[in-house]
């Protein structure tokens, strides 16, 4: 749901979804901080496709690893500007059992 998060002149209730997970499947949450973020050598904003793009590239690496190329990216794109957002990225692996 394309919802704030919040009080809002046009507040609309949110979606509830569903969705199967399999055994490994990675889910990622993320606040639009990123994204909106101004940088490269244009200083436009990252913007979604670029951002799922980086989420889809780095998935199989380790979490850790994920989070290094992610600083790494934005720092890069930032180029020396200030950060204009607060930013938030969440992710987890589905795991049916617990390894021991």
């Amino acid at each position: 749901s394309k919802n704030p998060i919040g009080i809002y002149l046009k507040e609309k209730p949110f979606e509830n979804h569903e969705i199967q997970l399999q055994d490994s499947d990675s889910i990622y949450l993320f606040s639009d901080g990123y994204i909106d973020q101004f940088g490269g050598e244009k200083g436009m904003k990252f913007m979604s496709r670029k951002f799922k793009q980086l989420i889809t590239e780095t998935a199989n690496e380790p979490f850790s690893e994920q989070k290094e190329i992610l600083d790494t990216t934005l720092t890069n794109w930032k180029n020396g500007r200030e950060q204009v957002d607060d930013i938030t990225v969440l992710g987890f692996k589905y795991a049916t059992e617990m390894n021991s």
